[in-house]
């Protein structure tokens, strides 16, 4: 039986999925980048924080977990239209950007008011 099943498993060809370690590849980017900002810039966590960020115009990168609730997630979205602020929807959820952030609670949201060192507002574009 057991050669069968090895007979079996070298005829069949194996595919590589490319595309989630590049997925993999840009979080991990992004993470150290928001790392980087964590300890060298100034930032605000929390939707009453980044809306009052967004509002006085001083945010230069808010960021939104992918299960942010979407009435919440569209209005800090139309929030930072307004502003000219740059959004990047984190692929992770709330509990993964708030480890990301190095914090020991959950966050669906984060507004980058100084980034530091770090070049974040410039790896995001504008657009996205």
């Amino acid at each position: 039986y057991q050669r069968r099943v090895r007979a079996f498993l070298r005829q069949t060809p194996t595919f590589e999925m490319v595309a989630p370690k590049k997925q993999k590849r840009t979080t991990e980017g992004f993470n150290s980048r928001l790392a980087l900002v964590m300890k060298s810039g100034k930032y605000t966590l929390g939707v009453k924080s980044t809306l009052k960020t967004l509002r006085q115009g001083s945010a230069k990168l808010v960021v939104i977990a992918a299960n942010c609730p979407p009435l919440r997630k569209s209005e800090i979205e139309y929030y930072a239209m307004l502003s000219k602020t740059a959004v990047h929807h984190y692929s992770g959820n709330n509990i993964d950007l708030g480890t990301a952030c190095g914090k020991y609670f959950r966050t669906a949201v984060l507004s980058v008011t100084d980034p530091g060192d770090s070049d974040i507002v410039r790896q995001i574009p504008a657009g996205n």
